[in-house]
């Protein structure tokens, strides 16, 4: 008999929720929480923004796959950067231990929780807006999702039942 994935890999664009909604997943599901985006700061001693301001997306990009490959957890959520998708090799390693969460949410919603995404260190091209931006990661998180969750203006806490409901049907069918 298989065993079940031990973790749980929340996916999506910047502003759709994935440390908030890790963070009350993580202790309604008894598990440890991860933040790439964290770990990535930690490590580097530096912010997202100041990775892209200095030395480019593609940079944080590669830093990104770095740590992702790097990371050795059992029983985490773990909440990714935005841009993680962008790696095969990076979700490759996430998914042989793990579900994958699409929080899926609309451009309208996103904007409408974050007023400047200057700060957010967003890993794009320069000539990229926003909604380009959303098209193409929209694809990858498709691809990699074992789960997608389409948020509709829920709470934090009802995204994270509707998770918890949609992983135990996923991992007894």
């Amino acid at each position: 008999m298989a065993t079940s994935p031990s973790n749980i890999i929340l996916i999506g664009m910047p502003g759709a929720g994935k440390s908030t909604v890790g963070v009350i997943l993580a202790k309604l599901t008894l598990r440890d929480f991860v933040d790439t985006d964290v770990l990535i700061q930690t490590v580097h001693k530096r912010t997202l923004q100041n990775i892209v301001d200095t030395d480019g997306y593609t940079v944080l990009r590669r830093i990104e796959e770095e740590v992702l490959l790097g990371l050795s957890v059992q029983n985490c959520v773990i909440a990714t950067g935005g841009s993680a998708v962008y790696s095969d090799s990076a979700m490759a390693h996430l998914k042989s231990d793990g579900l994958v969460i699409f929080l899926d949410v609309t451009l309208p919603m996103l904007e409408s929780r974050i007023h400047d995404y200057s700060t957010r260190g967003l890993a794009k091209r320069p000539d990229q807006d926003l909604a380009d931006l959303f098209r193409e990661r929209c694809t990858l998180y498709s691809k990699y999702a074992d789960i997608t969750i389409k948020d509709t203006g829920l709470s934090q806490e009802q995204v994270c039942a509707i998770i918890i409901d949609r992983v135990q049907e996923y991992t007894h069918r």
